[in-house]
């Protein structure tokens, strides 16, 4: 788990300026996400993790935290390997 935080966090970090974005903060919320972006964090999310974010996955609060996104990838990544 803290490996993919790792990683969502680097990945954010290059778009959040010189923010110390924190594993429980909202992105949101901080206004740091357009519909643009939301794309290009969805899109990181299936390359990066290899994937596939369904229809029913799209909500906020899958998406909220840096805790929230990696426990999507993480529910994601257990269904993939059954």
């Amino acid at each position: 788990m803290q490996k993919i935080q790792t990683q969502i966090k680097a990945f954010l970090s290059r778009f959040f300026g010189n923010h110390d974005l924190q594993s429980d903060e909202d992105i949101f919320s901080l206004g740091f996400v357009n519909s643009m972006f939301a794309m290009q964090l969805v899109l990181f999310i299936e390359q990066e993790f290899q994937i596939t974010i369904e229809n029913e996955d799209l909500e906020f609060d899958n998406f909220r935290t840096i805790n929230s996104i990696s426990n999507l990838v993480e529910r994601k990544t257990a269904l993939s390997v059954q």
